[in-house]
């Protein structure tokens, strides 16, 4: 069945893609399920930087997705789930359940996070590569998302996965304007 991967930095309409493909499914004859990863602490529900919104069900786990009665799967954040669970998805697929998929391209070191590998190796049947504006330079190829903390760019130490905690601040940046280690 079909895979589609919305991918990008942050702030370059990922989350509000997936809400513009999935919200008309709940006046079509599309039985469908949303999930969020629940280290998404941010948000209670998908919601897109410029106010709307759609209700997910929170896991920590790829595992948990019940496929009973749905030909659809959404899931946001996909980044924060661990590799080895991308195989939920592809057993999914093969059971004719189709996925929408949306979550950041690469951490705060530039580097692909690995779920995002893992979905790239079962093919996706479309992938949609959001760009954002540079909070630096305001070109429009913003393709990194850039982690700061008292306006100093963190290069090392960190998780991939960085909790929305207030400690640090994210901004999407071009490859020009991108600090690396």
């Amino acid at each position: 069945m079909n895979l589609t991967l919305i991918t990008g930095p942050m702030k370059s309409g990922k989350s509000f893609e997936m809400i513009n493909r999935l919200a008309p499914l709940k006046h079509a004859n599309i039985n469908f399920a949303i999930y969020q990863s629940s280290k998404n602490k941010r948000d209670d529900e998908i919601k897109s930087r410029n106010g709307v919104s759609i209700n997910a069900i929170k896991i920590s786990s790829l595992k948990e997705i019940s496929d009973k009665n749905v030909s659809l799967i959404g899931i946001d954040e996909i980044h924060m789930f661990d590799e080895e669970e991308v195989v939920v998805i592809e057993k999914m697929l093969k059971n004719n359940i189709d996925f929408i998929v949306s979550g950041l391209n690469t951490d705060y070191r530039g580097k692909m996070f690995s779920t995002i590998k893992k979905l790239l190796e079962i093919f996706p049947s479309e992938i949609v590569f959001k760009k954002a504006v540079c909070e630096s330079c305001k070109n429009t190829n913003a393709v990194y998302t850039q982690v700061l903390k008292n306006n100093n760019p963190i290069l090392n130490g960190l998780p991939s996965i960085i909790p929305e905690d207030g400690t640090c601040y994210y901004k999407p940046v071009c490859r020009n304007c991108f600090i690396k280690e």
